[in-house]
């Protein structure tokens, strides 16, 4: 297909109208903010194969290699399919606004980007970005009731990060789509670009290989050649799951585990901690997912790193005064606070002694403070979104207490110095809500008939609170009804599962499609629900509502109204004073 503007391929007509909208052929895309003096690779992608003499590639008017002061390379017939590019690996440019034309005969693309700079002196000292992974509205509210309390009206306390100075609504839609996922949301809060579903610091170009596409940098590999500050990197996920591996990672399939454990190793993060180990073990160690003989904990203990397997080793290793921690605490993700303290399932009993992200983000704090030029931290909750997908809202809103417990340990931490810019923000929303109460005192055989809304959405009656906030009993006879509003064929129980993670949907007869299943159908309320998501789907997804960001600190002013995702790239970039030629 010829380069066109978008009304042309628009009205070409429907000829056209089974496929998609023609991706952009510049890269980086139109309406880019790039941080100055950040590389990031330029390419322009062209239809049909053509020579380099049919076309030109101009940057305010000048070729691209006169503007960026570096040849570029043409590839005819790029790894031999039906389009040639014009490359530039590594560029950087000065602050300005600049416009890019790419010509092919007589069609041309056109795409502006602003190069921002940022304003001297540094403002921030101390960065900690803290992301909940599918963490919406619902969440906090639920959070909020669960451990804090309500009467009358009112919530008897407000939770750490809800009490901060700043707050704005972020969008979070990719480049391609409207609703995102967490590789391509957490890409967009480290590196400040729009990119698309599945990619990880990079832009979503015709390569076949995964890790060829256009690169752009992410904030570490910036603080990494401009400064001396460490880097902690935090998760109770896969540490090579979408939002750490964000932090380090070039690749379009988010699934790339082995070569994403090869970049977090290259780019050496002072701390890093979560689950995950097989990718780091050769593959003649039992248990290894490597295709290779690499070990990386040999690597990394090489490079002057500790290890910790269990909560008690990550402690020793910070009493014993370590600067470069690894710490692995479980072989796929860590448990959530739910199975931690109350429920004792999930993989609690292989692995009785894994650090929950409470403990994981004192312990890095504890480490990263001493540096003397300071420190960035990204700290991630996953599992609100792996238990939201499983339709489990009480195990991902005990996952949001315990991320608003590390927050408090941040905040406690920042205290009245006013040097550490604290940001909590979600990388998504999941399509979640609090419709009312379930009461079993309320006449009736099924789970609609105990329910209450309006006036008789009475407050729940969880057990009392533990030195955490937790509730030391949710399985009781008045409790929140939260739903979901993306589900694939299932059965509501209206309880919590205490038996382990909610498994909404396995795949039916055939093979292909997910019924219902039937584990949870059998109960005294259980209803069965009719899915509204396509057949093969087995949990909930994503929506593309709006994230509440809450933030405290140098820069957090800056955070208020409505913002696209890749603003909080900007805003921590120019708090630590990070561009430059």
């Amino acid at each position: 297909m010829q380069l066109k503007t978008l009304w042309h391929a628009i009205a070409i007509g429907s000829a056209f109208a089974a496929a998609p909208v023609a991706a952009q052929t510049i890269y980086p895309i139109n309406r880019a903010e790039i941080l100055e003096g950040s590389r990031f690779d330029f390419k322009v992608e062209f239809p049909n194969a053509p020579a380099s003499a049919d076309v030109a590639v101009t940057i305010n008017g000048k070729p691209a290699a006169e503007t960026f002061g570096k040849p570029t390379t043409f590839m005819q017939s790029e790894e031999g399919q039906k389009h040639s590019a014009l490359w530039l690996r590594g560029a950087t440019l000065p602050a300005g606004n600049y416009v890019v034309e790419a010509t092919q005969g007589a069609n041309k693309a056109t795409v502006k980007w602003e190069v921002f700079a940022t304003a001297q002196p540094r403002r921030a000292r101390n960065v900690i970005l803290f992301v909940g992974d599918g963490m919406s509205v619902a969440h906090r509210t639920a959070a909020r009731i669960l451990s804090k309390g309500w009467e009358e009206g009112r919530y008897n306390g407000e939770l750490a990060m809800d009490d901060m100075s700043n707050m704005a609504l972020i969008s979070t839609s990719g480049s391609d789509s409207v609703v995102t996922d967490s590789a391509n949301a957490a890409h967009a809060y480290t590196t400040g670009h729009k990119s698309c579903v599945n990619a990880l610091g990079v832009y979503c170009a015709k390569n076949a290989l995964t890790l060829d596409h256009p690169k752009v940098e992410t904030i570490s590999e910036v603080i990494k050649r401009r400064n001396k500050m460490a880097i902690g990197v935090v998760t109770n996920s896969e540490i090579e799951d979408a939002t750490p591996a964000s932090m380090v990672a070039h690749t379009r399939r988010r699934s790339d585990f082995n070569d994403i454990v090869k970049m977090f190793h290259e780019v050496q993060p002072d701390v890093i901690m979560g689950g995950g180990s097989p990718n780091f073990l050769p593959k003649t160690t039992p248990g290894s997912k490597r295709t290779d003989d690499l070990d990386f904990i040999a690597k990394f203990k090489d490079a002057g790193y500790a290890l910790a397997t269990t909560k008690a080793e990550m402690n020793a290793a910070v009493a014993g005064g370590s600067k470069k921690l690894l710490g692995l605490y479980n072989t796929s993700n860590i448990d959530g606070a739910f199975d931690l303290r109350l429920a004792k399932k999930g993989s609690t009993g292989k692995f009785p002694d894994q650090p929950d992200v409470v403990e994981q983000t004192k312990a890095a704090i504890d480490m990263l403070k001493g540096n003397e030029d300071g420190f960035f931290l990204m700290v991630e909750s996953a599992r609100i979104d792996k238990y939201s997908h499983s339709l489990d809202w009480e195990r991902s809103v005990f996952d949001t207490i315990m991320l608003d417990n590390a927050v408090k340990v941040a905040k406690d931490f920042a205290g009245e110095r006013n040097d550490t810019l604290i940001i909590v923000v979600a990388d998504h929303a999941h399509p979640v809500s609090i419709i009312g109460t379930y009461d079993d005192e309320r006449p009736g055989q099924l789970l609609r008939d105990k329910l209450g809304v309006y006036a008789e959405s009475v407050p729940p009656n969880y057990g009392p609170l533990d030195a955490q906030g937790y509730p030391t009993n949710v399985d009781t006879s008045r409790r929140l009804a939260v739903v979901f509003g993306s589900y694939p064929d299932t059965c509501d129980i209206g309880r919590p599962s205490m038996g382990g993670e909610r498994v909404p949907a396995v795949k039916g007869p055939d093979g292909k499609t997910n019924i219902a299943n039937e584990a949870d159908c059998s109960g005294p309320l259980a209803t069965r629900k009719a899915g509204n998501l396509p057949f093969d789907s087995n949990t909930g997804v994503h929506s593309a509502d709006d994230v509440v960001l809450t933030a405290m600190g140098p820069g957090a002013e800056k955070f208020r109204g409505h913002k696209p995702n890749t603003y909080v790239f900007r805003v921590m970039a120019e708090a630590l004073a990070l561009g430059g030629k």
